[in-house]
């Protein structure tokens, strides 16, 4: 679970407390599917066709770390939005982009593979209500981000992420999804990181990263994942042993940042949205969103 991530602190404000986005409470990820199949978030999707579909691979490795970041994206257009999810190496192949185009979502919704599937889910709830729209209306904190370099832009996002976390000094923070600057960040919050990743074994300062989620999740007094866990299939279960534990599920997504905006305030406590484009394609200024509910997970 790998992607290039940012890092200076902005000086912003707390984010704004919202209650959940979506038309009716999400409990798993599948459930929000059928309800948007169903038309109960607003139009029906099989009304709706996937104008593009993208498909990127790039490489990163930020200065001073040891780490290259490999990520592949599948993107959805839809009217005025993009979808987005993340994906393991070989999971789709780049003509996908001719066999999607032009297909209607509800087909994407039902029969794609899961990344793209995500993907198509991400740019409808995008378009029913963009992040900026959210913004606008004092639902969601709008944080820009600053023009600069790669280890920049990098900083200033993960700072942002763990502006999120409200802990004690010392609190065990479950990292699901490791990228090097947000373990600073972590502990620049005076979090002390529990790493979990598919794809490291050690952070840049010699942490041992783990592979087995379960572990983390019992240790954790509060979790920080990657919208990555949407695009693997481990989102339910995060979303399911926070919840039943009473933590704070701290959700930082490029992948499905609109889909991980559906269960704020049923189990996830707070998001770092970053839609489409994503900042590591720029140098020039972008933003994301940071929502945060209120009451505990």
């Amino acid at each position: 679970m790998t992607r290039t991530t940012p890092t200076s602190s902005p000086a912003s404000p707390a984010a704004p407390a919202v209650s959940a986005v979506s038309a009716a409470p999400s409990v798993s990820v599948q459930g929000l599917v059928d309800a948007v199949l169903a038309g109960e978030h607003g139009p029906l999707p099989s009304e709706l066709v996937a104008t593009s579909v993208f498909w990127i691979h790039h490489g990163t490795r930020l200065a001073g770390g040891d780490t290259t970041y490999l990520n592949q994206y599948v993107l959805v257009r839809l009217g005025g939005s993009f979808g987005g999810c993340a994906f393991e190496a070989g999971e789709i192949d780049p003509a996908i982009c001719r066999d999607a185009s032009g297909t209607p979502l509800d087909v994407l919704l039902r029969e794609a593979p899961r990344p793209l599937r995500i993907a198509a889910l991400d740019a409808y709830l995008s378009e029913i209500r963009p992040h900026r729209v959210a913004g606008e209306a004092g639902d969601a904190e709008r944080v820009v981000l600053p023009t600069g370099t790669p280890e920049v832009r990098a900083q200033a996002r993960d700072a942002a992420i763990a502006g999120l976390l409200d802990i004690e000094e010392g609190a065990k923070v479950g990292l699901i999804g490791v990228v090097n600057p947000l373990v600073a960040a972590i502990r620049e919050a005076g979090g002390h990181p529990l790493p979990c990743d598919f794809n490291l074994k050690t952070t840049q300062w010699g942490d041992a990263v783990t592979t087995d989620m379960h572990e983390v999740l019992d240790r954790a007094e509060v979790v920080v994942a990657t919208g990555m866990t949407l695009s693997n299939g481990s989102f339910d279960t995060v979303l399911e042993r926070c919840r039943s534990r009473g933590i704070p599920l701290i959700v930082y997504a490029q992948t499905g940042s609109a889909v991980a905006r559906a269960f704020l305030g049923t189990g996830v406590t707070a998001l770092s949205a970053e839609p489409f484009p994503f900042s590591q394609f720029s140098a020039e200024e972008s933003a994301l969103y940071r929502y945060r509910t209120t009451g505990g997970a």
